[in-house]
Order: structure tokens, then C-alpha cells, then sequence
């Protein structure tokens, strides 16, 4: 027995500046690529540089949005609108490494009122939300607890799982806890109870983790969160 084809194919936005070097960026098409051939449906996606988004017409007709890696980004700017605009028109949102500190911060800024929510990377005013890393987390594997019955638990089938990482900058202490009250849960932590990823409760699909899942595609192991962002996308 065939499946019916959907009728459309997926348009996934692509937000971040593309550089061929970046080996999340390799990794991405084939995430999508494999998530697609194992759900059995047709995904385009658009690579939309930060420079180039200015506002949500520029997002207009994407059936899901992912804020890739690779920050500090050209324009910081338009990673915080294709993140708004996702979560607040309920497109399903992925955001890793840079756009999971991006949509923290998006978070902060437009939803818990911190206006001067700031990026230690880029900036050096402002209510640091996002600073340096104790340990750099540069090209190595770690463990990460799920927190149980959410989406990105849903979407691996488990409770602990081991990604890669690429990333200097994470979640800061003291905004750590002013998660505990809002709909942006942390459903991710690290060994010492550090935040991994978080998922916005109030939206269909949308979760960002500092880790890059993405690179599982390099050795040809599924991408859970891209599979699950895509049926997200179907729906």
C-alpha cells in the first residue's frame, strides 16, 4: 500500500549567515534531507541571511523556521524577528547554538519586559542574559537530561541523550532563574544541571538547544528534533 503524497511541499527558512566551513551548516540539508525521506514528504528550504530580514514580510509563506548556528550574526536584528515572528504566529521554530541563545534573549526582551536583555558575546551594556560558558563547549559530546512529556522528549524516545557541541555562551545564572515562571521552560540540562534547551509551551512546536543535534546527519544517524519540526510543519 502507497502513501498519499501531500500535496505541497515544506518551505523551511533558514535563518543565519551561510559559510560553507560552519559544520553545522553541512550538516543541515542533510538533517532536513533525511527527516524529509523519513517522513516521506518533499522539504525545500531557503538559506535567509540576518542581513537580508527586516521584517515578517520576509518570513511570510515559510511553513516552519530554524535560527541556525554561526552567531554572532551579521545582523542580530533579523534573528530576533524571524524568532518573534515564529513565536508569535505559531510557526514551528527550531533555534541551535546561536539561535538558542537568540530566542532566550527574544524571549526576555519581548516577553518577560527585560528591554535591555543583552548577548555578552556582542554587547557590553545591558542585563547579560546570554554569558561566557565555564568550560568552552568547543567540538566536544556531552550528556543531556530531558525533562519528561515534552516535545523534544516526545521527539527522541528518551530521557537522556549525547549531542555536540560548538558553542561558548549559554544561558546566565541569574536569568536561569527567571524561567522558572514563564511559558519558556527549560526541558534540557547538562550533567551539572546546566541549561541545555528550552521549549516555549504555549506553541506547537517550538524548542532551541545550545547543542547541534544537527551534526548526528555528518554520520548518517537520524535527526530527531528536524523530523519532528517537519511533522510539525505538515500539520
Amino acid at each position: 500500500m502507497h502513501h498519499i503524497p501531500p500535496k505541497k511541499t515544506l518551505r523551511i527558512a533558514l535563518v543565519g549567515d551561510y559559510n560553507h566551513d560552519v559544520v553545522a551548516h553541512q550538516a543541515i540539508p542533510l538533517a532536513i534531507d533525511d527527516a524529509a525521506a523519513v517522513l516521506e514528504i518533499t522539504a525545500d528550504y531557503d538559506w535567509l541571511p540576518t542581513s537580508e530580514i527586516n521584517s515578517d514580510e520576509d518570513l511570510v509563506g515559510y511553513d516552519a523556521i530554524w535560527v541556525v548556528p554561526g552567531s554572532p550574526y551579521k545582523n542580530a536584528n533579523g534573528a530576533f524577528i524571524a524568532i518573534k515572528y515564529a513565536r508569535e504566529n505559531a510557526v514551528p521554530f527550531l533555534g541551535t547554538c546561536g539561535g538558542f541563545q537568540h530566542a532566550v534573549i527574544e524571549y526576555a526582551r519581548n516577553v518577560l519586559g527585560w528591554a535591555d536583555a543583552a548577548h555578552a558575546e556582542t554587547e557590553n551594556i545591558g542585563r547579560m542574559v546570554i554569558t561566557p560558558l565555564t568550560c568552552a563547549l568547543v567540538d566536544q559530546n556531552g550528556a543531556i537530561e530531558l525533562r519528561p512529556n515534552t516535545l523534544i522528549a516526545h521527539a527522541y524516545g528518551r530521557e537522556l541523550i549525547e549531542e555536540a557541541y560548538r558553542c561558548s555562551f549559554g544561558v546566565a545564572e541569574e536569568f536561569a532563574r527567571e524561567l522558572e515562571s514563564g511559558d519558556l521552560r527549560v526541558t534540557g540540562w547538562d550533567e551539572d544541571g546546566e541549561i541545555r534547551a528550552v521549549e516555549l509551551v504555549t506553541h506547537p512546536f517550538f524548542v532551541a538547544t545550545l547543542f547541534q543535534h544537527e551534526r548526528a546527519a555528518l554520520t548518517g544517524r537520524p535527526v530527531p528534533l528536524v523530523q519532528a519540526m517537519l511533522r510539525a510543519a505538515c500539520e
